[in-house]
C-alpha cells in the first residue's frame, strides 16, 4: 500500500504542475504561490484542528528559515513550469536528492584536516566514489536535458528550474531538522503555507504595478486545484512514509516519487505538445537514475528522514 500511495502522491503533484501552467496564463508566479499558499494553509488548518492538533511551535525561528527558501525555490518552481515544458521543468525541481549529494561531497571535503599520519604521509581526503559519481551523472542529465529542450528564450527559465531544485534541496534539510526536534510534519506544512501566502502576497502587492488584475471566475477556478492537490499530494506522500514498517520499504517509497517525472512527461506530450527527442530522454533517465541512487544514499545516512515536497 506504501508504494501505491507513493505513487498517488506523485500523480498528483504532477497534475498540480498542469495546473500550474495552465493557471500561469493569467497568473504570475507570485499570485500562484499565494493562492497555494492561502488555499494549503486553510486545508492543513482543518485537518489539524480534525486531529487535534496544536499548531502552536517553539520553533519559529526555524519554521521561518524553512518557509523563506522554500518559498524561493517554489516560485522559481513555478516559474519554470510557465516557460519550459513540464516534463523539464519538473526534472529540474526532482533534482534535489542530487543536490543534496552535492552538498554531502563538499561538506566531506570542507571537514577534512590533512594530519600526517605515522609514516609521515598525508592521507588522501574521503573520495565518496558513489556520492561523486550520483552527482556527476545528475548534472550529465541536466546538459542533456537543456541543451536539446531550451532554448535561447528558455536559457534563463532554464537556470531558474536548476535554482529550484537546490533551494529545494536546502529546504529539504530544513525539514529534517525540524523533524529531529519533535516537530510533526502537519505544523511544518502549514507554517510553510503561511509563508507562501505571506511571501506570495506582499511580492504580488509591492512587485507589480497591476496587483490582484482582474481575471474572470474561470480563470480563478484553476486556482483552487493548485492548492487542493498540492495538500493532497503531501498527505499522500506522508502516508506513504508512515506506512513503510522497513528500511527497505522506505527506500522503495523514497524512489517511487521519481515517478512524477514519467508522470509530467507524459502531460507534457499529450496536453501541450511538448517535443522530446532521444538526448532529452537520455536526460531525464540520468536524472532520474541519479536521483534514486542519491536518495538510497541519502536514506542509509538519514534512515529516519522525512518526506520531501514539491
Amino acid at each position: 500500500m506504501q508504494a501505491l500511495w507513493m505513487v498517488l502522491a506523485a500523480l498528483i503533484f504532477a497534475t498540480m504542475g498542469v495546473c500550474v501552467k495552465i493557471a500561469s496564463d493569467w497568473f504570475t508566479s507570485a499570485e500562484l504561490v499565494f493562492y497555494r499558499g492561502l488555499i494549503g494553509m486553510l486545508f492543513m488548518w482543518a485537518l489539524a484542528r480534525q486531529r487535534g492538533l496544536s499548531l502552536a511551535t517553539s520553533y519559529p525561528g526555524m519554521h521561518a528559515w524553512r518557509s523563506l527558501i522554500g518559498v524561493f525555490s517554489m516560485g522559481a518552481w513555478f516559474y519554470a513550469i510557465a516557460h519550459l515544458p513540464l516534463a523539464t521543468a519538473m526534472t529540474l525541481n526532482y533534482m534535489s536528492s542530487v543536490w543534496i549529494a552535492a552538498f554531502l561531497v563538499g561538506g566531506a571535503l570542507l571537514a577534512w584536516v590533512p594530519v600526517p599520519g605515522r609514516d609521515g604521509r598525508v592521507a588522501r581526503p574521503p573520495l565518496q566514489g558513489p556520492l561523486v559519481l550520483t552527482v556527476l551523472a545528475g548534472f550529465g542529465g541536466v546538459v542533456l536535458m537543456l541543451r536539446p529542450s531550451v532554448d535561447g528564450s528558455q536559457g534563463f527559465a532554464g537556470l531558474v528550474g536548476l535554482m529550484s531544485g537546490l533551494t529545494a534541496a536546502f529546504a529539504y534539510m530544513q525539514v529534517v531538522a525540524l523533524s529531529r526536534v519533535g516537530e510533526p510534519e502537519s505544523r511544518t506544512v502549514f507554517y510553510f503555507a503561511v509563508g507562501s501566502a505571506v511571501a506570495g502576497g506582499l511580492v504580488t502587492l509591492f512587485g507589480n504595478a497591476t496587483p490582484w488584475a482582474e481575471w474572470t471566475w474561470q480563470h480563478g477556478l484553476w486556482l483552487l486545484p493548485v492548492g487542493v492537490l498540492a495538500a493532497l499530494g503531501q498527505l499522500c506522500m506522508t502516508r506513504a512514509y508512515a506506512t513503510a514498517k522497513s528500511q527497505a520499504g522506505t527506500l522503495v517509497v523514497a524512489n517511487l516519487q521519481y515517478s512524477g517525472i514519467v508522470f509530467a512527461a507524459v502531460y507534457s506530450v499529450v496536453l501541450f505538445g511538448d517535443r522530446i527527442d532521444a538526448a532529452g530522454w537520455a536526460g531525464m533517465v540520468l536524472i532520474v537514475g541519479s536521483g534514486i541512487a542519491a536518495t538510497v544514499l541519502r536514506q542509509r545516512s538519514l534512515p529516519k528522514a522525512p518526506a520531501e515536497e514539491h
